[in-house]
């Protein structure tokens, strides 16, 4: 389970879930539907749990946390993707948004606003406290792809990007 950057649930049963087989049916990224088929969900390893910001954050002065992704479906008593509608509401998030990962004053999301509910979703951060929003990446794949380990973000750590003084 190391081998990539979700660990946890188990894999989805795609035949039980015939509106989220394709993309194009529920306004996933193709990329997150192909981790979602190996990995539904689930604790993010630490290599990649952490995304880079050129701005501070009510999180941390470089980054932003990912330490989960929801699922399809229940599983555990947790949320899912699938509770997206409920949470932006409960939440006063903008919409049309799913969420990715948060705990529920911070998240990380799809965000629909500008593409459509079919089209490729940028991804955001939304602090609720802070009633602030980030834009992370232009599509899912390139939020993935510039996922890094959150120990190499820490200012303070031998590993940081703060030079000794």
């Amino acid at each position: 389970m190391g081998r990539g950057p979700v660990q946890g649930s188990a894999a989805v049963d795609w035949r039980g879930r015939p509106g989220c087989r394709a993309s194009a049916r529920c306004g996933l990224p193709t990329s997150l539907l192909e981790i979602l088929r190996v990995q539904n969900g689930g604790q993010v390893a630490s290599l990649w749990n952490a995304f880079p910001t050129d701005v501070a954050t009510s999180w941390s002065e470089n980054n932003v946390p990912l330490d989960d992704v929801m699922g399809i479906g229940q599983s555990g008593g947790q949320v899912s993707l699938l509770d997206s509608a409920y949470l932006v509401e409960e939440w006063g998030l903008p919409s049309p948004l799913v969420l990715l990962s948060g705990d529920d004053h911070c998240w990380i999301a799809l965000d629909y606003r500008v593409s459509g509910e079919l089209g490729e979703p940028s991804v955001t951060w939304f602090d609720v406290d802070g009633n602030t929003e980030l834009p992370l990446a232009g599509d899912f794949r390139t939020f993935i792809e510039r996922l890094t380990a959150a120990a190499s973000l820490d200012l303070d750590t031998p590993n940081g990007s703060r030079s000794a003084s």
